[in-house]
């Protein structure tokens, strides 16, 4: 395939799934700049392998998220650090407080959510993340973490009681 042909279909994918994997990249890191850098740095290792004649993707979308996950978690190898000095350099402003408010609702609401499937064990968490947020079939979960249809199937399922069991620990549902 060449470069333009290569060009086109990236972009097209781009346009397709970007706010899907930035908002996965989002949901496993609680920071939304580190989601935007991550997701960034999927999309540049996606047109790397594309641009250099490696076009056999069979699952466009598994591919992505395989390689978004590859990406957070390489992330939070590196553990950097975050100070409010950093956020106000990246050009972080609080002059607007109704948009921050709305956005520090937005954030709690959300990293409530986070936090109750954060206290499964990762096994679980991810697959109900992937499954329940990013709305991803079994079959795509199934590629994306390398394990079969069934064992994704079973996580889902025990995941959920889990999830359930802190609910109720916690007396968030009647």
């Amino acid at each position: 395939m060449d470069i333009k042909k290569s060009e086109e279909k990236f972009l097209k994918i781009y346009d397709e799934y970007a706010d899907a994997i930035f908002r996965y990249c989002y949901f496993q890191t609680s920071d939304r700049e580190k989601a935007k850098d991550i997701a960034q740095n999927t999309f540049i290792k996606v047109w790397t392998y594309m641009s250099s004649g490696e076009n056999k993707i069979e699952h466009v979308k598994a591919f992505l998220y395989q390689v978004a996950r590859n990406t957070v978690i390489d992330d939070r190898r590196k553990k950097k650090d975050f100070s409010l000095d950093k956020m106000i350099d990246d050009g972080f402003d609080f002059a607007n407080e109704k948009d921050l408010k709305e956005e520090i609702e937005m954030i709690f609401e959300g990293e409530k959510a986070l936090e109750t499937i954060k206290k499964l064990e990762e096994k679980y968490s991810e697959i109900i993340t992937l499954r329940y947020v990013e709305d991803l079939s079994i079959k795509e979960i199934a590629k994306i973490t390398n394990e079969t249809e069934n064992n994704v199937s079973v996580r889902i399922h025990r995941g959920l009681e889990k999830l359930k069991i802190i609910l109720n620990e916690n007396g968030q549902t009647d």
